[in-house]
């Protein structure tokens, strides 16, 4: 789906004013679709925007943090109750990148699970492990050419369906079709080094494949990370009846939380 932001949050960008006049009046009546204007805006707003804001001012706006050591930020995605997107403070692409599965890359991953507890905040409530998702899309179906892994809840039916892979042994894959796509399943104990997603799913790609045709989810495998693990879960455009995009998997109102 096209990120969608606040027109605010390019007040420094090289936009015109009637651009930005223009965005001004869809936002006030829905959202602005960025892609339709620029697919370098999430870059724009992050490299141009909040990195000199933080390093400058120590306020990382309109990004909700900044953080030099771990190389990325994080951006409140005005598409969804409580969507967050971890973003590269370097130039990174997108899934496709090689960067990302060298040695000592930075641990995407892994910030965008701790940056759960944004979204714990924007839903006043805490939401257990396997109700957390991460998704990034493959380089055919999104929008932005700056990689961002999206951070929300899941959908409950989605939720339920992985219920029966949260006691897997880790480290194998299973086949399995979610929304009636072929996605294959694996437990991992940890979001960093060896279990980092993009490295779990890249090992295992045959040779007809390519990592820019990947669309990679995580969630929790259980109530507990540190004893239960995660789920990443993968398909692709290079495999039969498979999928770019998990992010349908996901729900952006949030309505788990809703029922609780």
């Amino acid at each position: 789906m096209p990120h969608v932001f606040f027109a605010a949050a390019y007040r420094k960008s090289a936009f015109p004013a009637l651009f930005v006049s223009f965005a001004v009046a869809l936002a006030a009546t829905g959202c602005v679709r960025l892609s339709t204007f620029d697919a370098n805006g999430l870059w724009k707003v992050v490299g141009e925007q909040c990195v000199p804001n933080a390093r400058n001012t120590a306020n990382p706006g309109p990004c909700a943090s900044v953080d030099f050591q771990k190389r990325y930020a994080l951006l409140k995605d005005i598409n969804g109750r409580a969507q967050y997107l971890l973003i590269p403070t370097d130039r990174v692409p997108g899934i496709e990148s090689p960067e990302i599965l060298y040695g000592g890359s930075p641990e995407y991953w892994a910030g965008a699970w701790a940056a759960g507890r944004y979204v714990d905040a924007r839903l006043k409530t805490t939401l257990a492990p396997t109700q957390l998702g991460l998704e990034i899309n493959s380089s055919q179906r999104r929008s932005q050419n700056q990689l961002h892994i999206h951070v929300d809840c899941m959908r409950n039916d989605i939720a339920d369906a992985l219920a029966p892979y949260r006691h897997d042994t880790s480290g194998t894959w299973r086949w399995t079709t979610l929304d009636g796509k072929r996605y294959r399943v694996m437990r991992v104990m940890s979001l960093t080094d060896g279990g980092n997603p993009f490295r779990v799913v890249a090992r295992d790609l045959g040779a007809q494949q390519s990592m820019g045709a990947q669309t990679i989810l995580v969630t929790g495998a259980g109530p507990d990370t540190t004893r239960d693990g995660w789920l990443v879960v993968n398909s692709g455009l290079d495999v039969e009846g498979g999928t770019g995009t998990a992010e349908g998997l996901l729900d952006h109102s949030c309505a788990l939380a809703r029922a609780r």
